[in-house]
């Protein structure tokens, strides 16, 4: 049987501990005046601690040299090892000290949705759920929600997703949008500038693409102008933001993800339509939406896009 489950304890052989306190104080400083005021006695009283546990061990710990301390190789000794033993009370203490720690709940979503929408909403998390850890796992893969890959996870598409529980967010809906130092008003000036385009995952229900929307328009595409080769092409939609903020183009972007830049008037939809492209949904494993930091950070989200 150890120690820890046996009823025997030995007592510990060790000197009072405001003697301890006393020598480890009045060491560190190398005098008695500072040491009382770090613990509010006085000096005396350091004094006479040091000196009870000199007795005690029957050697002296400091030189008492005119208007000056200083240690003797016994007092340099004991003031190591109770200095380091001091620092690991501390620190245990200040670890019960301090709260709980905090629930983690991986959030996977695409790259352009986690930088324009969830990063700028952190902070707002945070106050509100301040006992839970948002780990963002921004992909444009789909994680296996089922076989532990994240927690929760904000999709675009349909929402029938096998094994997951979703709920609709918010639909989604692309339209051509520019700088206004375009001074873009008619989509028949169209021809005059560079589209913008941006890929789309293999299998997407209804990607916003330029032959699509020339094709909704009702109006027929610029001679060689509607393809990837013809304009600018990016991988990310945050690129393809920044470029249409730049003035480098018009591109098909989502009224979500740019909703900040429309709504400073620093983006522009000159004209429609506006492509329907699904909806933003929430998705959970089942039997995990009851889960209190999932459900909470379930909650939360849902509530920012309403407030949308």
């Amino acid at each position: 049987m150890n120690e820890i489950g046996s009823s025997i304890r030995h007592p510990r052989r060790l000197p009072p501990l405001l003697s301890l306190r006393a020598f480890e104080a009045a060491a560190a400083h190398l005098s008695f005046q500072r040491a009382a005021l770090e613990l509010s006695v006085t000096p005396s009283a350091i004094s006479h601690q040091v000196r009870a546990l000199e007795d005690t061990l029957g050697r002296p710990l400091f030189r008492r040299l005119t208007r000056q301390l200083a240690l003797t190789p016994a007092g340099e000794r004991l003031f190591d090892d109770l200095r380091a033993g001091f620092d690991a009370l501390e620190m245990g203490v200040e670890r019960l000290r301090q709260p709980a720690a905090s629930q983690a709940v991986t959030l996977t979503t695409n790259t352009a949705f986690a930088a324009r929408w969830v990063l700028p909403r952190m902070a707002a998390f945070r106050k509100a759920c301040p006992g839970i850890e948002l780990r963002l796992h921004a992909s444009d893969t789909l994680v296996d929600l089922a076989r532990g890959g994240a927690d929760i996870a904000v999709r675009s598409g349909s929402g029938n997703w096998p094994g997951l529980v979703s709920r609709e967010l918010m639909p989604e809906r692309y339209a051509p949008l520019c700088s206004p130092m375009l001074g873009l008003n008619r989509a028949g000036d169209l021809p005059k500038h560079q589209l913008i385009h941006c890929d789309w995952q293999p299998g997407a229900a209804a990607p916003a693409l330029w032959p699509r929307w020339f094709k909704e328009a009702g109006i027929s595409p610029p001679p060689g102008r509607s393809t990837k080769a013809a304009g600018l092409s990016f991988s990310d939609e945050t690129h393809a933001i920044l470029a249409a903020l730049a003035g480098h183009g018009v591109a098909l972007l989502s009224l979500t993800l740019a909703a900040e830049e429309l709504r400073s008037g620093a983006l522009v939809q000159p004209f429609g339509p506006a492509l329907d492209t699904g909806s933003y949904f929430l998705a959970v494993p089942v039997g995990h939406e009851g889960e209190p930091a999932v459900r909470a950070v379930w909650e939360w989200i849902a509530s920012q896009a309403a407030a949308d």
